[in-house]
């Protein structure tokens, strides 16, 4: 294979780790306390700050008009504030790569959706997918499944509240568009009008935190920040160069990856159940995978810190 001809696939592999990456240090960021609210505002900080040079450097604004305002503030909500809170709620709880695998679900909840807004047609495949995806979180809820401890189960519907967000998310996307902005642009925007909408949350229940000294969570926070611009700026650019239908395969390195890396940087081990259930979920997300038109980020890349 030729240089040429292999850095699509590099790409795409780097993407998947970066992304994949997200999930264990999210674990780590929560690990000495640290609430939702406070990590979501820093979170939205460093992101925008990040994507902000991007879009000025390939010479781009970030309007700040009514109309786009409100469609910052929509994908906001549905994209990063109410996911993340309940995505960092669960990671105090589970395992890591558990959550990797939950998240890998969002194609698979995204389908009923898109049926209900007339974005896509019924086929009995795609509805076996559905099943496969349900059947998976029935083998991460089984006692065989061996959770450090069975009180655990009850935060699986919790991390589930986030793949909902998410899969809410790529369908109103893809049912009202996106204005006229890029990808990275909107991204840019709903992180600023996230961390607005953080900030103030933040401070009034006590999550507010300061991310000084620079400890390992406030560390992985920043990382987790950093990792998933990265991830997102190559997903956009594959896309562009390459097409949605190459981009999207980077779901299921994302979830391989936040597996592998749980079990690398935290030590995560996994009884068979769990195993048996990441192989019937990405089956299911196979035979769901929605239409690349309607993407945004790919599904399961979207929960590791996403917005």
């Amino acid at each position: 294979m030729t240089r040429s001809r292999a850095l699509p696939f590099v790409v795409l592999a780097l993407v998947g780790a970066a992304w994949g990456m997200t999930q264990p240090m999210s674990k780590i960021a929560v690990s000495t306390g640290h609430m939702p609210l406070g990590l979501i505002f820093w979170q939205q900080v460093i992101g925008a700050g990040l994507l902000l040079a991007i879009t000025r450097w390939r010479g781009q604004g970030v309007p700040m008009t009514a109309p786009y305002l409100r469609l910052y503030l929509l994908i906001a909500l549905l994209g990063t504030v109410l996911p993340n809170a309940a995505s960092y709620a669960a990671a105090r709880h589970l395992p890591s790569g558990v959550l990797s695998i939950l998240l890998s679900l969002v194609p698979v909840m995204a389908f009923p959706i898109a049926l209900a807004l007339g974005l896509d047609r019924f086929r009995w495949l795609r509805l076996l997918g559905l099943v496969l995806g349900l059947a998976g979180v029935f083998l991460i809820a089984a006692p065989e499944a061996n959770l450090p401890d069975t009180a655990q189960v009850i935060w699986i519907p919790i991390a589930l509240i986030a793949s909902a967000f998410y899969a809410i998310e790529g369908n109103v996307v893809a049912r009202w568009g996106m204005l006229d902005l890029t990808p990275v642009q909107l991204l840019t925007g709903a992180s600023v009008v996230g961390a607005v909408i953080a900030a103030p949350l933040a401070l009034a229940s006590g999550q507010w935190i300061t991310p000084v000294p620079l400890g390992a969570p406030e560390g992985a926070l920043v990382a987790a920040s950093v990792l998933h611009a990265f991830a997102y700026t190559g997903y956009v650019w594959l896309v562009s160069v390459y097409g949605p239908v190459f981009a999207v395969q980077v779901s299921y390195l994302v979830t391989l990856f936040g597996v592998g890396w749980a079990m690398l940087i935290l030590g995560e081990t996994y009884a068979t159940p769990v195993w048996g259930a990441m192989v019937v979920m990405l089956a299911g997300v196979a035979l769901v995978q929605p239409r690349p038109r309607a993407m945004l980020a790919p599904d399961a890349g979207r929960g590791q810190n996403a917005h």
